[in-house]
């Protein structure tokens, strides 16, 4: 059962590690990784010196920073909601409707968030019809960050949901009884009991999300984008995605992308020394 996911992780994870050696090298395809010269700090220092860079990070730690304070609580809430369901069949139901966006595509996801708040989409046709006017959305930056969240609010509290309602099912029910034998109401049951029981599942989860501070998920905001919202929409992974990618700087984004993971390393190590310092829930 475990040949798999090693595999996966020593394939896709472990392997690809000596590529990082490309961020000190000016990397020549034809000379290969090992036989490129070396160039020291030299992409680094070209990124740092870099004006645009300051707006890259702006940018992505605005991201991480809504998903982590709003993003972040939704699967919990949405769990703790289930929770309190008193039927099973309506539960299941919500459960499974909930987390079924998970396996959309994204680029399909893309193409519907595009069509509902096109200027004759379905959501300007609403607000049109309730004496409203249309509005761009996606080409208005003030609105492109909300429309971000709320997408992967939607496709991603089900499926992480999942999770916290595992760790739901190993609360002892006796608990439960015990507090409504000594009054406890709903409200007390669920602050008192509920909470406390999948607080350690809250903080690994946490302690995960902030380890990649710097790795906002990329994939939507670049097929989302446009010229109009950069200003805002630009991060980290969709600037790495050009310079890598489109314009083939390896090593350039190599290095962007080594300064991304060592920033996420600090973090998490900083996150769970905290975390052993305030209880007793930590990754390591």
């Amino acid at each position: 059962m475990m040949l798999l996911p090693l595999a996966y992780f020593v394939l896709f994870h472990y392997m690809p590690m000596y590529g990082v050696v490309l961020a000190f090298k000016n990397f020549d395809p034809s000379k290969g990784v090992m036989g490129s010269p070396w160039a020291g700090l030299k992409y680094f220092k070209e990124f740092f010196s870099n004006r645009y860079s300051y707006q890259l990070l702006r940018n992505t730690i605005t991201f991480r920073v809504w998903h982590l304070t709003l993003g972040f609580p939704a699967p919990i809430i949405l769990a703790l909601l289930l929770n309190e369901l008193t039927s099973e069949r309506f539960k299941r139901l919500v459960q499974t409707t909930s987390y079924l966006p998970r396996f959309i595509s994204l680029v399909v996801v893309a193409g519907m968030v595009s069509t509902f708040l096109a200027s004759d989409g379905l959501v300007n046709q609403i607000i049109v019809r309730l004496g409203g006017m249309a509005r761009p959305w996606l080409m208005d930056p003030k609105w492109f960050r909300p429309i971000w969240l709320v997408q992967g609010m939607w496709q991603w509290a089900g499926w992480t949901a999942v999770i916290y309602l595992a760790s739901l099912t190993n609360i002892n029910p006796e608990l439960y009884e015990a507090a409504a034998i000594d009054g406890a109401n709903r409200t007390q049951r669920l602050r008192y009991i509920t909470v406390p029981g999948i607080m350690p599942t809250i903080v690994i989860m946490f302690l995960l999300r902030v380890g990649q501070f710097l790795n906002v998920d990329y994939q939507m905001i670049l097929l989302l984008y446009t010229g109009a919202t950069y200003e805002v929409a630009d991060i980290l992974g969709t600037y790495i995605y050009r310079r890598g990618i489109v314009n083939a700087e390896f090593s350039f984004a190599t290095a962007v992308g080594v300064f991304q993971s060592f920033v996420g390393l600090v973090f998490i190590i900083g996150a769970n020394w905290l975390a052993r310092r305030l209880g007793e829930t930590s990754l390591w």
